[in-house]
């Protein structure tokens, strides 16, 4: 629950709590503007939702 709140309001940390550091870069770089923070916290929320299918 706490890893979807943080996808949820800081996108770019859920990546380093993953084990996805160039991701969260990237995702970083999205939230710098405004527009670009919807598509980075679904990124981050579908990324999060991936790690938990794989790693159960």
């Amino acid at each position: 629950m706490l890893r979807v709140l943080i996808a949820f309001f800081i996108p770019w940390l859920s990546f380093f709590t993953i084990g996805r550091p160039i991701a969260g870069v990237i995702c970083l770089l999205l939230q710098v503007t405004i527009l670009g923070w919807v598509p980075a916290t679904i990124w981050a929320l579908l990324a999060l939702r991936s790690y938990d299918e794989e790693h159960g």
